[in-house]
């Protein structure tokens, strides 16, 4: 870069951030070929198959697992240090649409920490962890999507958990992770989930899940949760739920349990936006979120571009972030709201309360339905330093309001409506 560039704090981007490059097979060791180790295109489930050769490369001093062209069902699968996996073009890993190929564990979900169904791919204390290739991991969801819904008119008080479901891909505890030219789709609840990770990449992925004719419900494209140092790039994103959120703990007491945390320097640029419902979201379950940067982003639907989500049971604060450079269609600009989605403030007699500020949003040009959709409630939460600069907007509904953020700078801001 002939120029230095900066997170919103004045932290220097490091120079780990531009470097794309996407590791070919022959960088990934020894090679472990499905078929050539008893795993076919059969419509059979390999789970253990699958899962014995990932413990034999382990074993071996570590290798790589190709998945060749074809379509392999399997379970939930663990890898372990030196293993990575690699799928070729029309090559498929076809998740189990059966629970019980899901064993429980104890793992991370929605903010907290507690026993869940673990994912279809799993990695735990892994360093330099890679998942490449031209191929495609399937989480096959359909039948429990059909089943969430089944149960939401059943119960319409049921929570996301209770249909029990898989996430797509769970990362935790590692560093220098490359996810890489990937089609990641169908899964059944979370896609991807990172938590306590450091320096992740994801370049050139393609993450998907339906939002018609059956909606994939939770269908969350990139959790990042308790994370440092995360890159999202030319990647394209459309899902039914938030395309990157930012996660870290919830309840009254989250900022102070050792399993929750902040995300800070995470980097999006250069993707595309199919539908979602969020763009970059902080929340719901998030306790510190700071040098965030979302730029360089076509958005064909979704419902909001930048969305703070405040909990009143939760103490947030969401700092230095940055969104820039952005065009295309939008429901809502800016998000900034009471999140009150399974509300417990538990033995805690005060709300706590939280802070969202130093927050740029500059050289946009979009068609919104509304641009400010922000509600004041100070005894919850205080904004502040609020910058929106070279704005171009198209917008049904303006709504903009100067008193509903302390200290907030104008400049070159037109609204049409």
């Amino acid at each position: 870069m002939d120029k230095q560039e900066i997170f919103p704090d004045g932290t220097v981007i490091d120079k780990w951030f531009y470097d794309i490059n996407i590791p070919e097979l022959s960088d990934l060791g020894k090679q472990y070929v499905l078929t050539d180790n008893n795993v076919l295109d059969d419509d059979k489930i390999h789970t253990k198959e699958i899962q014995n050769l990932i413990d034999r490369a382990y074993e071996n001093g570590g290798g790589v697992i190709v998945v060749p062209k074809g379509t392999y069902l399997t379970g939930a699968l663990f890898f372990k240090q030196g293993v990575n996996l690699y799928i070729e073009d029309g090559g498929v890993l076809k998740g189990s649409d059966d629970i019980y190929d899901y064993p429980i564990m104890q793992t991370r979900m929605e903010g907290e920490t507690c026993p869940y169904f673990s994912a279809l791919i799993n990695a735990d204390n892994v360093d330099g962890f890679k998942m490449c290739g031209k191929g495609t991991i399937d989480g096959n969801g359909l039948k429990s999507w059909r089943a969430f819904w089944l149960r939401c008119e059943w119960n319409p008080n049921c929570t996301n958990k209770d249909e029990q479901r898989p996430r797509l891909v769970y990362i935790s505890n590692s560093s220098n992770v490359t996810i890489a030219d990937l089609h990641l789709q169908n899964s059944h609840y979370w896609t991807t989930h990172i938590y306590k990770c450091h320096h992740v990449k994801y370049i050139n992925c393609n993450i998907f899940s339906p939002a018609k004719p059956i909606k994939a419900p939770s269908t969350d494209a990139v959790d990042i949760d308790v994370c440092t140092d995360v890159l999202v790039k030319n990647c394209y994103l459309e899902v039914n739920d938030d395309s990157v959120v930012l996660k870290g703990g919830k309840g009254p007491w989250a900022d102070k349990l050792p399993e929750n945390g902040s995300n800070e320097r995470i980097l999006i640029e250069d993707c595309t936006y199919g539908f979602c419902h969020g763009c970059l979201t902080c929340g719901s379950e998030s306790v510190h979120n700071k040098n965030i940067i979302l730029r360089r982003i076509n958005i064909k639907e979704g419902k909001n571009l930048l969305w703070l989500k405040m909990r009143p049971d939760t103490p947030q604060h969401y700092e230095y972030i940055s969104v820039e450079d952005i065009n295309g269609k939008i429901d809502s600009f800016i998000n900034i709201n009471p999140w009150t989605q399974f509300y417990d403030l538990k033995d805690r007699k005060d709300i706590p309360l939280s802070y969202a500020d130093n927050v740029v949003m500059k050289n946009c040009e979009c068609e919104c339905n509304t641009f400010f959709d922000v509600k004041t409630d100070e005894s919850q939460y205080i904004l502040s330093d609020f910058t929106f600069e070279n704005l171009q907007i198209k917008a049904k509904v303006n709504g903009f309001d100067e008193n509903a953020i302390r200290n907030v700078k104008i400049e070159n801001v037109k609204v049409t409506l």
